[in-house]
Order: structure tokens, then C-alpha cells, then sequence
């Protein structure tokens, strides 16, 4: 296959066919090298097509409170206040840093989801 930069779907989707086909090859082969290659390229195609971008802050409490079988009961208890969740989700509230810590350690919700604006 001549290696090139994936610029539309019909090439990612013969660069995919290819990559399957070369991805197990040992490295330091032809094959190998072509794989690596590809690999690059599909995932600058990839980055660029179908980014897939972090969850905002609202949601990610949501989801994680979902995925955890917890209310917003559960969440007061968190944050130590009731007023703190209506406030929070009808956006009159920012997170402070105590919140911050106490969502990360009580829902594990990464840092970087936390900090963001929203």
C-alpha cells in the first residue's frame, strides 16, 4: 500500500483494511514499519474526524451519580450541603476547591473535568 495522508473516508477506510492486516507483524519488518505508519496516520484521520471531547462539568456529575446508583441526596451528602446541588445544577453556584477535592474523592471525577467551565 502507498502510505499517504488520509485526507477522506474512502483512504481511512483502505488504510483500516490494510492496518488489519499488518497490525501483528513483528517489529523491525516492512510490515512492522507500514503498520506504525498507518497507525499514525488513521489517528491524525481520527483526531480530526470524530474527536471525541470531555463530558462538561454538569454531565460528568450526573453521569458518574447514574453510574453509581446515587441521588442527589447522595451528592448533598458529598458536598455537605443541599442548598450546594440546586445551586450547582441551576448554575447560581461555581465549584470552590473544598468541592472540587470532595466530588474527585467521593465520585472520582477527574480534576481536569472538574476545573473546567461550564
Amino acid at each position: 500500500m502507498l502510505l499517504k495522508i488520509i485526507r477522506t473516508k474512502k483512504d481511512y477506510n483502505l488504510a483500516l483494511e490494510r492496518f488489519q492486516k499488518v497490525f501483528q507483524a513483528k517489529t523491525g519488518t516492512n510490515e512492522g514499519e507500514e503498520a506504525d505508519v498507518l497507525a499514525l496516520l488513521i489517528k491524525d484521520y481520527e483526531d480530526k474526524h470524530y474527536a471525541i471531547h470531555a463530558p462538561n462539568l454538569l454531565e460528568a456529575i450526573k453521569y458518574r451519580l447514574q453510574q453509581q446508583g446515587l441521588t442527589n441526596a447522595d451528592l448533598a451528602q458529598i458536598l455537605g450541603y443541599k442548598s450546594r446541588v440546586s445551586d450547582l445544577f441551576n448554575k447560581n453556584r461555581k465549584l470552590n476547591l473544598n468541592m472540587v477535592r470532595k466530588l474527585h474523592k467521593g465520585l472520582n471525577i477527574p480534576l481536569e473535568i472538574l476545573i473546567s467551565e461550564y
